[in-house]
Order: C-alpha cells, then sequence, then structure tokens
C-alpha cells in the first residue's frame, strides 16, 4: 500500500569547486528546512588555476557522486531537481565536457550559474532567512568569492572573484604575504564595498562557518547555533588574526573544527580580515543560508515568499505539535493590553512565543520547561538573532514555570538585557495563566478581558460560562506580582 504523503520534496545539487551537496526540502514550506542533507568532497578545482582544467580525479569521483544522487532524488520523488554548478565548472576548459556527460549519463540538466547569478543567489539565500538584511553578503568557496549588497529585500552591486580558498591557496602557494597582496588587488578594485560602513557583513560558506565556531568558543558565547551569530567586527578581528597566523597542527586541536577544513583555515581567515577592513560594518554576522538556499528562495511561490519565516515555522510547529494550533492567534490579541507601547520587532517575538506556546504539551510534566526551553533554543529558526532565540525560549521556559536557577535558563538569559527578560517573564506568565483558563482550547478567551488598570490587574469573565468558574487562581497573582500590580480584580460580566 502506497501511504500518501504531505511533503512536496524539491531537490538541488549544487556542485562546487570543492564538494558536491544535495539538499532535499519540502517545496510547500517558506522555510529551506532539508529533509535529507549529503556533501561529497571531490575538489574539482584543485589544479585549476595552473591546468585551467578540472581535477581529472575529481572528474571521476564526481560524475559518481552526482549519479547517485539523482538516483536518490528519483527515489525519494522529487518534484523538482535543479542542479547547479559553479565556479570550477564554469572557468574550466574542459567545464562544458563535465557537464555533457552528466546530462547525457543521467538524463538530467545541469544549468552552470554566471559568477553574477552566483552571487545573487547567495543574496537570495541570505533573504531568505533575514527578509530584512542590510549590508554586504560575502560567501566564500572553494573557486570564488562573492560580495553583493542587499537592502530593504533586495540586492544590488555584485561581483565575483576568483579568491576561493582552493584558488587562493594555489596561486599564493600558501604563502601568505603573497595571498595577501592577491586579495587586496581584487578588493581595491571594487569601490562600493565602502557602502557596507556601518552596516552588517553577512559571511557565507563553510570555511567561514568554521570560524564561527571558534569566535563562540572563543568569546564563551551561551549559543553555539551558528546561523545569525554576529560579532562586533573588532573583537572578531582579533580572533581571526590569532586563526589565520595558527600552524595547520594547532587548528586540528580546535574542538568543533572539521579536520577536512583546517588546511583552508589561515586563507579563510585572511579573507575575512580583509573583507571586514573593506567593508567596515558594524556587525559581523555568520549565515548558514546561501546559494542554495536561495535557489530554494527564488521558486518559492510568492504566497509563500511574502510569509514571515520565523511565525511561519511556529505555525508550522503549532499545527503539527499543538492541541489546539488555532490557540495561538487567540493568545496574541488577548494579552495584547499589557503590551501598550511594544514595537513592530517585539511584537513579532511574542507571536512566535504564541505559537509554540502548546507543542510541549506532551513532554513528561518534571522536565516539560527543560525540554521545550532547550528545543525552542535550537530550532532551526530563521530571521532571528541569538538574543531573539533566547527571548522566545525564556518565555516558553516561563510559561511552563521552570527553575530559575536551571543552568540552562541562566546561560540563556546571558544574552538578553533586562527589557527583554521582562518581556519574557510578563508573556511566559500570561500564556500560562490563558492556558490554565482556557484548559488551551479554542474561542474561550475571547469571551475575557485582561488588562492592567492603574495598580490594578484586571480580568473580566462572562458570569454565565461555567467553565470559568475559577477563584483564587494562583497564575493570576502571579502574572500581577511580575507586572507589579498591587491589586487584583476577578470580575464577572453579565
Amino acid at each position: 500500500m502506497k501511504i500518501k504523503r504531505r511533503l512536496e520534496p524539491v531537490g538541488i545539487i549544487d556542485i562546487g569547486s570543492n564538494s558536491i551537496r544535495l539538499c532535499v526540502y519540502d517545496g510547500a514550506s517558506r522555510v529551506p528546512v532539508p529533509l535529507f542533507n549529503e556533501k561529497a568532497v571531490c575538489a574539482l578545482g584543485l589544479g585549476l588555476g595552473s591546468s585551467g582544467r578540472l581535477n581529472s580525479e575529481g572528474v571521476a569521483q564526481a560524475i559518481a557522486v552526482v549519479g547517485r544522487y539523482v538516483a536518490l532524488s528519483r527515489a525519494m520523488d522529487v518534484e523538482r531537481l535543479d542542479i547547479l554548478a559553479t565556479a570550477a565548472v564554469r572557468d574550466a576548459a574542459d567545464g562544458d565536457e563535465f557537464v555533457q556527460a552528466i546530462e547525457q549519463g543521467y538524463n538530467v540538466e545541469v544549468k552552470v550559474l554566471s559568477g553574477g547569478q552566483e552571487a545573487k543567489a547567495a543574496a537570495m539565500g541570505v533573504l531568505c532567512g533575514t527578509p530584512d538584511a542590510d549590508g554586504i553578503v560575502a560567501d566564500l568557496g572553494g573557486g570564488s568569492l562573492e560580495l553583493v549588497t542587499v537592502q530593504n529585500g533586495d540586492f544590488g552591486e555584485h561581483v565575483t572573484m576568483p579568491l576561493g580558498v582552493l584558488r587562493l591557496s594555489e596561486a599564493s602557494g600558501d604563502n601568505r604575504a603573497k595571498a595577501s597582496e592577491i586579495i587586496d588587488k581584487y578588493l581595491e578594485s571594487v569601490s562600493w564595498l565602502t557602502q557596507g560602513k556601518g552596516r552588517n557583513l553577512y559571511a557565507v560558506g563553510g570555511a567561514w562557518r568554521a570560524i564561527a565556531r571558534i569566535c563562540i568558543a572563543q568569546t564563551h558565547h551561551p549559543l553555539t547555533v551558528l546561523d545569525n551569530f554576529s560579532i562586533d567586527p573588532r573583537e572578531g578581528l582579533r580572533i581571526i588574526d590569532l586563526v589565520s597566523s595558527q600552524s595547520k597542527k594547532s587548528l586540528e586541536k580546535v574542538p568543533g573544527v572539521s579536520k577536512k577544513r583546517v588546511a583552508n583555515l589561515p586563507l579563510a581567515a585572511l579573507l575575512l580580515e580583509k573583507v571586514i577592513r573593506a567593508c567596515n560594518p558594524d556587525r559581523l554576522v555568520f549565515s548558514i543560508y546561501g546559494m542554495r538556499e536561495g535557489q530554494f528562495y527564488r521558486r518559492l511561490p510568492d504566497r509563500l515568499r511574502a510569509e514571515d519565516p520565523l511565525l511561519s515555522v511556529c505555525r508550522h510547529m503549532a499545527l503539527t505539535n499543538a492541541r489546539f494550533p488555532e490557540h495561538g492567534d487567540e493568545l496574541m490579541a488577548w494579552m495584547a493590553p499589557l503590551f501598550p507601547n511594544e514595537t513592530p520587532h517585539q511584537a513579532r517575538l511574542r507571536h512566535a512565543a504564541c505559537l509554540v506556546s502548546d507543542i510541549f504539551w506532551n513532554e513528561h510534566p518534571d522536565y516539560r520547561a527543560e525540554q521545550a526551553f532547550l528545543r525552542i533554543l535550537r530550532l532551526p529558526f530563521m530571521g532571528v538573532s541569538h538574543r531573539d532565540r533566547a527571548n522566545i525560549a525564556y518565555t516558553i521556559f516561563q510559561r511552563y514555570q521552570g527553575d530559575e536557577d536551571n543552568f540552562h535558563a541562566r546561560m540563556a538569559a546571558q544574552l538578553l538585557d533586562e527589557e527583554g527578560a521582562q518581556r519574557s517573564r510578563v508573556t511566559g506568565v500570561a500564556l500560562r495563566l490563558a492556558h490554565t483558563l482556557s484548559g488551551g482550547a479554542p474561542n474561550l478567551l475571547r469571551q475575557t478581558r485582561l488588562f492592567t488598570d492603574q495598580n490594578d490587574l484586571v480580568l473580566e469573565v462572562p458570569a454565565g460560562n461555567p467553565a470559568f468558574a475559577i477563584e483564587n487562581e494562583r497564575n493570576f497573582d502571579r502574572l500581577a506580582r511580575v507586572l507589579d500590580c498591587n491589586n487584583l480584580v476577578f470580575r464577572k460580566m453579565a
């Protein structure tokens, strides 16, 4: 019997200069969370600078790998398979021959991206996760470095340069001084990099993600999630300079960094240092979303692209895990009077917390608060900073009345300022009160009113509905204390 599935899988095979990767996503979702993700290192671009041709050993391996990925995609019944080739295939004299071998061998079509298309796809990947991204996207691969400006949900100036880690390693002979000269020559020719001053620099690519891990370890950052990890460029430069001057043997000892990345880390660090100095950004932001996610985003229907990525993920989680998923929007409206002056950003985070406030109902009650907190903190959200993650997670921790002395909660609280922590407490306790009043069922809260009146916290409920026959509700008292209200007013409406 064939089981009908709800997923609409789409596949992307990314043929890069160093590695080839297959990602399969659910095309019916706003967020590109991989259903399947596999990478093979083939080093197609190794030696390209001197020979002008693809690495012969890598070609044979790459053709076999692509064959496997095509077969897997077909077995998964992907509705669309995009096969994209980038710098190495684009620049090699035998690139067309390589493409033909794949197309004829597996009855597929391979699209070789131009430098401009690759840069725009990287920008679209960042915009997929952070629609309000503002600054310069820098995407480092094995064969090339793409730079592109992003603002107001779109991209602008862009350039591609043969400064990928494989290409730069070969051109410089792994000599730091020589590599520095090569990088300077290319970056000095890009006059618009000064547009990055005071904005964000979004670092994309596996080598730079490895550097992000080192930055997280060196700064004792309480959250190890890579996406949207940001750092002051001055602090980043201190760590990056340390990485770029280390020997490969020293870097191999760094925890969490793949040994396959170690050989290229010093040059990747040097490149990042040069780009930071050229752009002079206000923040250095590491993004896990790049060209593949940009291709996914570009293919989305307009109705999905228009969705907020964070709220879309939260709504999907509610639909699949909450007892009454429609309850989230009702919660948002019900407690709104407690937040008369909130900003759109604050409202967005509160809305996210409302949507996921009941998805952990089936966890063991003794561990529910901690489990919910850790899950939220580490989920593949898009478009949220680490502070935003901590805000939502801490809110849900409060909703389940977690122990304030919990080690994980105290660590994440380091990411919050006092205002953010207080908003999380109020939202979390209000959520607990709401779920107690309504039993989590929809359409009951809208019959009640919760608001503050000077020093009073007021809860009005309909007199004739036995569902609200609740007296001395302790969460009502707790919410009043968090809000610093002196009096509780429990009022029944005719």
